[in-house]
């Protein structure tokens, strides 16, 4: 399943970032900064780790920001899309 939705060119911290992100933004696709700091999936990921690795998910299109606030809110984009 991650070689058909492009996962599998991402790290580890990465997935999970984008797990976790798939799970919490269920109906509007929106997900807050802080919700996935508090996942289960990234309790044992670093602040500084996890930054980094939703930079990279942002650079390669599996998030963007949102448009109506400038930090800490993020749009979970399908793979495909």
């Amino acid at each position: 399943m991650e070689r058909t939705l492009g996962l599998q060119d991402l790290s580890p911290v990465e997935r999970d970032i984008y797990y976790a992100a798939s799970e919490l933004s269920e109906n509007d696709r929106r997900v807050r900064t802080v919700g996935l700091i508090e996942h289960a999936l990234l309790e044992t990921v670093s602040r500084p780790t996890f930054f980094r690795a939703l930079k990279s998910l942002v650079n390669k299109g599996y998030l963007t920001q949102c448009s109506t606030m400038n930090r800490g809110c993020y749009l979970v984009r399908s793979p495909e899309s």
